[in-house]
């Protein structure tokens, strides 16, 4: 076999190995997503710089990629500042985690879940080894990684559960609850809101940048399911070792230009839809495994959630039908 096809087997091994470890925890939906955007930014070296690095916005990952605020009257509701949308959200949010319905689960039991629950989907590119890329391992390591991908059907993010009872923001449903928002405006890059023109408007957000998310933790995991800490994940894998340095140094999950675009019914203040984008990158440097010595690699993670699921969402994903 050619050793260049070996050397791709063993980085492609070593991306499953890191996706494998993460579907072996709790926190399955966001650590296969986080992992597999993460490994982009190593190419250009952009995610070792952190907010306060001289750059400014676009090196810090906070450059705008929605259209700035703008002061106004949308739909009936006056909004002069980033501040009144992120206020507005939070209201419409922590209404609508009071609505649930009813439901029946895979073995038909009744349930009363969310109101609002959301499919999810993940896409894995880009993929870096060294700072190149490599078609074989691009077209191989997104299918080890949707192998081990099961999507997730919870309520408004970053909701872990569709049960509010369980939703919190430990995986194992004994943290804090996610059924308010913890969102702050200090949280966000912008937002801005537009007319619908029907009774509704729409809201969108994008949340600040942020090395190593958790769910309801800091400014992306207020908006976004991110995935929360993987040190200790990586360090479980006993094949990976580094060449230099510690778990922390060199693996990196860096969130930014996400996303949230959620329409409000003004007149109840209902979240009707919604569409969460979050993007990540997850790098990797001075990576030893098998023969692949002291090497850096990278990818990128979108992760979307859209609201509300579909019937054949509900049933295909895990087996639930509307009551």
């Amino acid at each position: 076999m050619n050793k260049y096809v070996k050397k791709g087997l063993c980085v492609a091994l070593a991306a499953g190995l890191i996706a494998t470890s993460f579907a072996g925890c709790a926190k399955i939906n966001y650590v296969t997503n986080g992992a597999v955007e993460a490994i982009y930014k190593v190419k250009d070296g952009t995610w070792q710089q952190t907010e306060g690095e001289e750059g400014g916005a676009e090196a810090d990952g906070n450059a705008l990629v929605i259209d700035e605020f703008a002061a106004g009257t949308y739909g009936g509701v006056e909004f002069a500042s980033v501040e009144d949308v992120a206020n507005y959200y939070i209201e419409a949010y922590n209404y609508s985690k009071t609505l649930l319905v009813d439901y029946k689960d895979k073995d038909g039991n009744p349930q009363k879940w969310y109101k609002l629950l959301g499919e999810e989907d993940l896409k894995v590119e880009n993929i870096m080894i060294g700072g190149s890329a490599n078609a074989m391992i691009n077209n191989l390591v997104p299918g080890i990684v949707g192998s081990l991908y099961s999507p997730g059907l919870n309520g408004l993010v970053p909701s872990t559960n569709r049960d509010p009872a369980l939703d919190t923001d430990e995986w194992d449903g004994n943290g804090e609850t996610l059924t308010t928002s913890r969102l702050v405006a200090d949280d966000l890059v912008t937002a801005n809101v537009k007319d619908n023109g029907d009774g509704t408007i729409t809201i969108q957000l994008q949340p600040k940048a942020v090395n190593m998310s958790a769910p309801g933790k800091d400014a992306q995991g207020h908006v976004f399911q991110s995935l929360g800490a993987i040190d200790s994940t990586v360090d479980s894998i006993s094949a990976l070792s580094w060449s230099q340095g510690t778990t922390a140094e060199n693996c990196k999950v860096n969130y930014q230009g996400g996303v949230a675009t959620v329409t409000i019914d003004t007149s109840t203040k209902e979240i009707v839809s919604a569409d969460y984008v979050m993007k990540a990158v997850v790098a990797v440097t001075h990576a030893n495994i098998a023969v692949i010595k002291d090497k850096s690699a990278s990818l990128d993670i979108t992760m979307e959630w859209k609201y509300p699921a579909s019937d054949d969402y509900l049933m295909s994903s895990k087996g639930v039908t509307r009551a």
